[in-house]
């Protein structure tokens, strides 16, 4: 395990997931798909909290690059689209790698669909081990099946390695009653219950994965991950975002 400075205030979390949107890793309005300066900028978040002790396994989206459902609406097979979906994934996680080792983190990839010259396969076991060697791993292609975005593969990966808590990076700084895009009186929740939030019909994740993490009990905190240090703010438990749980 990385030492814990002694000048940093005691971590929340002693395990976490972190779920990142591909399309986070884009600059908005630009043709560009993976920004190189947005991924190092990530990285150097993700290093401040790996620095803390915090064992990290991280969960990316492929949304900057194809978006499988959205392909499938216009006219594409849907099993299809999923898998190329999968492998968009795995390029961004290469990409996450590739930031975080340059600035001297190891990391190990793994991916639901075997492809050995690239990552390791997925093993439950082995990823845990990871995690207690202090090395970052990266979860990618999904859960290696069509139908099931990464939000679930964010879940199931969540649950597997024992997580204390998912954390989900957006461009938003919680969970609003509405859009807070669309309107300027929605009001921002600082907690929710699983249940509350089913109820209400909040875009949290889609379905499937809520109910996965609400059978669970597996807590979700969403946060805008490009404020300045939110990351490290809400691994020290700080008010940061809306959590999610479950009484």
């Amino acid at each position: 395990m990385p030492k814990t400075s002694s000048k940093i205030a005691k971590p929340k979390y002693k395990r976490i997931l972190l779920k990142l949107s591909g399309e986070a890793l884009r600059t908005k309005g630009s043709q560009e798909t993976i920004s190189p300066e947005i991924v190092h900028r990530m990285a150097e978040d993700i290093r401040q909290v790996h620095e803390m002790g915090v064992e990290i396994g991280i969960v990316i989206g492929g949304g900057n690059i194809w978006r499988g459902l959205s392909a499938s609406h216009r006219g594409m097979e849907r099993t299809t689209a999923d898998y190329m979906g999968m492998l968009a994934t795995v390029i961004n996680g290469l990409a996450i790698q590739s930031q975080l080792e340059d600035i001297g983190i190891t990391t190990r990839v793994q991916t639901a669909i075997r492809m050995d010259s690239v990552a390791e396969p997925f093993i439950r076991r082995r990823s845990v081990k990871h995690l207690e060697e202090g090395r970052i791993v990266i979860f990618v292609a999904g859960t290696g099946n069509p139908f099931f975005s990464t939000d679930t593969a964010a879940a199931l990966r969540a649950n597997e390695i024992g997580a204390d808590i998912i954390l989900k990076a957006t461009k938003v700084d919680g969970i609003y009653t509405a859009d807070p895009m669309k309107d300027p009186k929605a009001k921002r929740f600082d907690k929710i219950t699983h249940r509350e939030a089913m109820e209400k019909r909040l875009s949290v994740m889609d379905s499937t994965a809520f109910s996965l993490c609400m059978d669970n009990r597996m807590p979700i905190l969403v946060f805008d991950l490009f404020a300045p240090n939110n990351l490290v703010n809400v691994v020290l438990g700080k008010k940061v975002g809306t959590l999610v749980y479950t009484n």
